[in-house]
């Protein structure tokens, strides 16, 4: 039969062997853990930037096949988003444009202003820094009274930067 003991130390007292952590070993951890931190935060804090960025792109693409679309079904007449905001787009239109509400019509293209994710606002302008009521314009839209390409921009929080389309 085996019998257990436990060790003594040469004193004859039991033997306390160490079962935690020391100070210096918790305090190194710890830094360690801080450095990583510092090293990785900066970098998912551009993340959410870029995914606005991108968001900003994909919404200019929906709003430039809308516009190509108005555009085809109305004569090849660009919409007036820069008078009448974006209830051209909006709303039920006739082959001329104009708002209709039976017989042959059109649209509506959108079902919502579409907010710019960079500024949160849904104002369009013309380019002239003019917007709608002298709001802050965060769509940029190239009308010049039906003459214009029909491009479509956005603009930073700021309102001076503009991302062109791709």
């Amino acid at each position: 039969m085996t019998c257990h003991t436990t060790p003594t130390t040469p004193a004859g007292q039991p033997d306390r062997r160490r079962t935690g952590f020391t100070l210096v070993e918790i305090l190194i951890v710890v830094i360690i853990l801080g450095i990583l931190a510092a090293i990785v935060i900066p970098q998912f804090a551009g993340a959410s930037e870029e995914a606005r960025r991108v968001n900003v792109q994909s919404v200019l693409q929906t709003l430039r096949g809308e516009i190509t679309l108005f555009r085809a079904e109305h004569r090849d007449t660009l919409p007036d988003l820069t008078n009448a905001g974006w209830n051209p787009l909006l709303a039920t239109t006739d082959i001329n444009g104009n708002a209709a509400a039976a017989g042959q019509t059109y649209g509506p293209y959108m079902r919502s202003m579409p907010k710019n994710p960079l500024n949160n606002l849904s104002t369009i302008g013309d380019g002239t820094g003019t917007g709608p009521v002298g709001a802050a314009v965060c769509y940029v839209y190239d009308y010049n009274g039906g003459n214009g390409s029909g491009r479509i921009y956005a603009t930073e929080a700021d309102g001076t930067t503009i991302f062109a389309e791709k």
